[in-house]
């Protein structure tokens, strides 16, 4: 099976999507609470399509208009195995800078 390979907002999404369920407006005020990045309409609801047609994510009922998502057991699995990936470049990197 090959692995798909997201971009960071698809990542900042998973890791929002990781403390809880949020909409997407909610979704992108937590980005750039604890990121500083601000993410355009476009850029957080292509991401989340993908993230949605990858299996990641799902769309929760709600008895609003605004859809809440909640991470799949999947997404959990892809974004652990993100963060393991980005933990060993990270630890390459200072490694190589002398800082650890």
């Amino acid at each position: 099976m090959k692995k798909n390979r997201f971009s960071e907002p698809s990542l900042l999404i998973l890791i929002s999507l990781a403390e809880q369920n949020r909409h997407g407006y909610a979704i992108m005020e937590d980005i750039e609470q604890n990121y500083n990045i601000k993410l355009g309409p476009g850029t957080l609801y292509g991401a989340i399509s993908r993230l949605e047609k990858a299996g990641y994510i799902r769309v929760l009922e709600s008895e609003n208009r605004k859809k809440p998502y909640e991470m799949t057991e999947a997404g959990r699995i892809y974004l652990s195995e993100q963060i393991k990936e980005m933990q060993k470049i990270t630890t390459l990197g200072l490694k190589r800078l002398g800082l650890v």
